[in-house]
């Protein structure tokens, strides 16, 4: 086997001393730190003339998991170990090569390198004594150096007897060769090397460190082995060799402009992916945090956000409103006044002790005029009209509503006396409970403290509007924060007229056309609906050419309204329209013959909306209270079409267009159960609607007795439409001829009376359009 081949091995072959550990192998250097502990074997192919070696090896104890780990070198040192060890490995008689590798091990200091060097060494020694390295008194200093690092001093006089003897032997036996010659030079080596242990062990009696001196003259091995017990250590060479070229390059005129120096860069490997991965992370860190800072700026400025934007809460330069603008509202507009007198001159209030409110809440349902209230005190003070909705507050940042609050607040403080006016109050100043996280109850705890700081000098009004009140947080709604609340209902039938003669002012409206009777047609309908309803009734006589808008415009936008757009042009066969008439007709009688139910007012079987026919009903007066007789013929209305469809087409034949019916009759029995104490099984009591608090033998008690009031509910209009059939058939029929009925003629059709054929309405119709413009 050759010495490349030794020098290469991942397991060495060797001989275990019992002075020693067995020594370990640097092949590959991967970490000093994570050097194996190697099992010594017996290599049977080197020593072919020789008996097998007993070998020990040293087993894995408890100690060796828990031993701290010694401070290992860095990746440049370890880089340059497995260049130099490489170098050596490739050139195994090249000495100065070989002692750069000891060097460079020794320098570190820890176990595995200095066991490497100890285990090279003694390779040699074992398997090639001719080797020039022992010949070098340097390579035989740093081994004495290893092994008086690792503890093991005893073993030094030893090793100078062993080199000793080998280098006498190598000098006699220079002309000899050949295997033979060299296994006896092995075999007396080893003698010697018996013959030198049993001296040492006489001579350690006199002295246990330092070789026995004597008149002889001192061998090139005791010396070195003197200085390195003296604790001479010899001087490692510098490890980077370049640097003496580089030196030498300097000296001989290089490293000008006309004469540059190359200098070539050796990375380990994995070096560039290290820096490509540091390079993305340090950069992806940054970009966060730019992206962070730029997102707060952005947000803060609002450049992102849609339209025109002017400054933040400030007043709005836009048309004044004043209360003759807005109607149907009187008593809310009375109780306003004495805020718009508080602001024109807030001192006039403080002579007599008195204290006005700082803050007025305004409910209602949707499109009541709340806003326009608002805007109306502050056109009537003449002061600056703050407005902010409760949506704007909070955004995606914790703490920026609480700063919006304080903004808006410090905004009107500037232009006292002014109003600050939050819409949608309920966004922000909704109910707070103990499972709430800390920062969604930052921005009501920060309008809290701001209306609860007010001055009562300070010309400041709080005015803001929700649709819920009860889910307002009772902390916002105390006094000394919203003292006043002022309640905008629904407009009654008086508001109702007020407010289409405002809306019809710019609208070219006919002779005949009657506010009174609008206003009665349309109850419950809001400011907003009436809006849209003279909107619609002028945007169809336009588009119909019409000179001005008559009631026929005005009951079609009402109509539209109530019921939705008509789909004429969806294709609906003969059978299931004439379906859909019986089950509107159903309907239309119970709403006729049944005592305390809603006027009928229109009924069609021409779909609109989601619906495929609708029975419309409307109240002669505005109702503010309801009976039991009439929520039970509301119970009977809802059942009129599927008794009608089970009359005439058979029980197995009702279809599933009753469903939306059934919702309606089933949430009135619920709600007459629960809520309006009309069982007399379950009682006067009021149930809430959260099922927590209703026990389970409760719920079965409710379910029977809603059940039983939509039973009997059908079971009279089943009597009632089996009394009336042949003025059934004659309403359906009708209305698949006409396809929509109003009242009066439902009224006609049941007594059996003509009325206008549709062939004579169509003519009549397209007669009247050609005569027009």
């Amino acid at each position: 086997m050759s010495m490349s081949a030794f020098f290469r091995m991942g397991t060495c072959c060797t001989q275990v001393r019992p002075l020693r550990p067995p020594p370990l192998s640097l092949a590959p250097f991967r970490s000093l730190s994570s050097l194996p502990r190697y099992t010594p074997l017996v290599c049977a192919a080197a020593l072919p003339s020789r008996k097998p070696i007993a070998t020990q090896s040293r087993l894995l104890s408890l100690s060796s998991l828990f031993r701290r780990p010694t401070a290992l070198p860095g990746p440049a040192v370890v880089a340059n170990i497995s260049k130099l060890e490489a170098e050596a490995d490739a050139h195994p008689i090249d000495v100065e090569k070989q002692v750069a590798l000891f060097e460079a091990l020794v320098a570190t200091k820890v176990k595995p390198a200095l066991d490497t060097v100890v285990a090279r060494w003694e390779r040699l020694c074992e398997f090639d004594p001719a080797h020039p390295l022992i010949r070098s008194d340097s390579a035989f200093k740093l081994y004495l150096t290893a092994l008086r690092g690792l503890g093991q001093d005893s073993s030094i006089n030893a090793a100078v007897r062993r080199r000793d003897t080998l280098l006498a032997a190598s000098s006699t036996a220079a002309s000899q060769v050949d295997g033979e010659v060299a296994q006896e030079v092995a075999s007396s080596v080893q003698n010697n090397s018996a013959t030198a242990s049993a001296t040492q062990v006489s001579a350690s009696a006199t002295s246990d460190s330092a070789p026995s001196t004597s008149s002889q003259p001192l061998t090139s091995s005791q010396l070195a082995a003197q200085e390195v017990l003296a604790g001479k250590v010899p001087a490692a060479r510098p490890t980077h060799t370049d640097i003496s070229a580089l030196r030498n390059a300097l000296g001989s005129g290089a490293g000008v402009a006309g004469n540059p120096i190359v200098v070539t860069l050796a990375e380990p490997k994995g070096a560039a992916f290290i820096r490509l991965a540091r390079y993305f992370i340090s950069a992806g860190l940054i970009a966060f945090f730019v992206l962070v800072v730029l997102s707060l700026w952005v947000e803060n400025s609002g450049l992102l956000k849609a339209g025109p934007r002017q400054a933040e809460f400030e007043p709005i330069q836009a048309k004044t409103y004043k209360f003759s603008d807005v109607h149907g509202v009187d008593e809310a507009k009375a109780e306003l006044q004495e805020v718009v007198e508080f602001l024109k001159d807030p001192s006039s209030f403080a002579t007599l002790g008195g204290k006005l409110p700082k803050g007025v809440l305004l409910t209602g349902p949707p499109g009541t005029g709340k806003t326009m209230l608002a805007r109306a005190v502050a056109g009537e003070a003449g002061v600056p009209f703050l407005f902010a909705s409760g949506s704007e507050f909070d955004e995606m940042f914790v703490g920026v509503g609480a700063k919006r609050v304080r903004e808006l607040f410090a905004t009107a403080r500037k232009k006292q006396p002014a109003i600050i006016f939050i819409d949608e109050l309920d966004a922000i100043g909704g109910k707070r409970s103990n499972r709430d996280q800390h920062y969604m109850k930052q921005t009501l705890n920060q309008l809290l403290v701001e209306m609860d700081g007010f001055l009562q000098n300070e010309g400041i009004i709080v005015i803001a509007a929700t649709n819920f009140p009860d889910a307002l947080d009772p902390a916002l709604v105390r006094p000394g924060r919203f003292d006043k609340h002022v309640a905008v209902p629904l407009p009654d039938v008086r508001g109702r007229v007020q407010i289409l003669q405002h809306h019809m002012k710019n609208v070219t409206t006919a002779p005949e056309v009657d506010t009174m009777v609008l206003a009665r047609g349309t109850v419950g309908f809001s400011g907003a609906d009436l809006q849209n309803l003279v909107n619609q009734a002028a945007v169809k006589a336009a588009r119909d050419g019409a000179k001005a808008v008559d009631l026929t415009h005005f009951e079609w936008a009402r109509d539209r309204i109530i019921m939705g757009a008509e789909r004429r042009t969806t294709f609906i066969s003969e059978e299931v329209k004439k379906m859909t008439a019986y089950h509107e007709g159903g309907h239309a009688l119970v709403a006729l013959y049944t005592e305390g139910a809603m006027p009928l007012h229109k009924v069609t079987c021409v779909p609109r909306g989601h619906a495929l026919g609708i029975t419309s009903q409307l109240p002669k007066d505005d109702r503010y209270s309801v009976s039991l007789k009439e929520y039970l013929a509301e119970i009977d209305v809802c059942m009129g079409g599927r008794v009608a469809e089970e009359l005439v087409y058979g029980p197995e034949n009702v279809t599933s267009g009753a469903s939306s019916d059934l919702q309606q009759a089933t949430r009135t029995a619920r709600a007459m159960v629960k809520n309006w104490g009309y069982s007399h099984k379950i009682g006067p009591v009021y149930l809430s609607d959260r099922e927590d608090t209703i026990s389970p033998k409760k719920k079965d008690e409710i379910e029977d007795e809603v059940r039983s009031l939509l039973i009997a509910g059908e079971s009279r209009v089943t009597a009632l439409l089996k009394s009336k059939a042949d003025e059934l058939h004659r309403l359906a029929n009708a209305l698949v001829e006409h396809e929509t009925l109003d009242a009066e003629e439902v009224q006609k059709v049941i007594r059996g009376e003509p009325i206008r054929n549709i062939d004579e309405v169509i003519k009549e119709d397209l007669s009247r359009l050609k005569e027009e413009p």
